[in-house]
């Protein structure tokens, strides 16, 4: 009979992440389970430049060797940022993800370092509940050619380098009419993204669980031109309508360069990000602790009277 198998990927910039791997994967062994270890890098893909060939990397071939469909869950040691790439590498595989914060928000986390023995303890001993979380495919074409697809669970983002001026994109959603947005840059995001750069930009927060994307233009040259929430059924296609160059990014570590004839594709990706929660999900609770939200009157920092 096999042992049963579990994975660790960690953030090899951040030396307690390294250390903890390292304690952990022995942990696990002494348990008689199969550990594989991998530093996330694998799913921070870079940026194309402008003067060589976009290289195509399929968001199903991103998973570190021995990272399978036979594995338990994985561990994440990082930050949000170690979760997000970590979701582009294992989605695929249908690998739930138990993430240890080791930075500084850690919104998208379920526990410590300090509680990390505990809470392996309960994921091997299968005591938790999956939160799934929906995901972008996001493709740029060059006429029929794909030239770029990646994951993302967070957002992607269309923008000039450097943000100076105005731009102007055509989109479509659906069977809808096209939308020309005039902005200096436009958000896609998903759910689970809109309580980052979305939130950021003056877009909605929105519930993990519901089935919708929001598009939200970035600094918009128009008082009209505000996020726009719309069915993840739809599928969205972004036409550049400037001369420059644009620089495509999803989830902050992953790019391209995007040129006029370009196309964009994005739409509700097949694959899920499953989060391993040790108790109930309460997105409202983690909204108050990690942001602030919803505090009573009473629980907020009191005023101070000048002299």
């Amino acid at each position: 009979m096999s042992k049963p198998k579990a994975g660790i990927l960690y953030n090899d910039a951040k030396p307690a992440a390294k250390r903890s791997s390292e304690t952990l994967a022995r942990w696990f062994q002494e348990q008689g389970w199969e550990v594989c270890v991998a530093p996330n890098w694998g799913g921070i893909l870079g940026y194309a430049k402008p003067s060589s060939p976009v290289c195509l990397t399929k968001v199903d071939s991103l998973a570190p060797a021995g990272f399978d469909e036979s594995m338990k869950f994985a561990v994440v040691l990082g930050g949000d940022g170690t979760v997000l790439a970590a979701a582009r590498q294992l989605a695929p595989k249908g690998i739930p993800l138990l993430a240890v914060n080791t930075g500084h928000l850690g919104f998208l986390t379920e526990t410590y370092l300090s509680h990390l023995e505990e809470a392996a303890k309960a994921a091997i001993a299968g005591e938790y509940i999956l939160d799934r979380r929906s995901m972008l495919l996001v493709q740029a074409y060059r006429g029929h050619e794909l030239r770029w697809e990646v994951l993302s669970l967070n957002e992607m983002v269309l923008h000039r380098e450097p943000l100076t001026s105005m731009c102007h994109f055509e989109v479509t959603i659906g069977e809808h009419s096209p939308l020309d947005v005039a902005a200096d840059g436009i958000i896609l995001a998903t759910p689970t993204g809109s309580t980052a750069y979305a939130l950021s930009a003056g877009g909605p927060v929105i519930t993990p669980s519901l089935p919708v994307l929001q598009l939200i233009p970035i600094c918009p040259h128009s008082m009209a031109s505000r996020a726009l929430v719309f069915p993840d059924s739809e599928e969205v296609w972004i036409s550049p309508a400037s001369p420059q160059p644009l620089v495509l990014v999803a989830d902050g570590n992953a790019g391209c360069y995007i040129l006029p004839e370009d196309q964009i594709r994005v739409v509700r990706a097949p694959y899920w990000t499953d989060l391993i929660r040790l108790r109930r999900p309460e997105f409202f609770r983690v909204m108050r602790e990690k942001l602030g939200w919803g505090l009573t009157y009473a629980s907020k920092p009191t005023s101070v009277e000048l002299p």
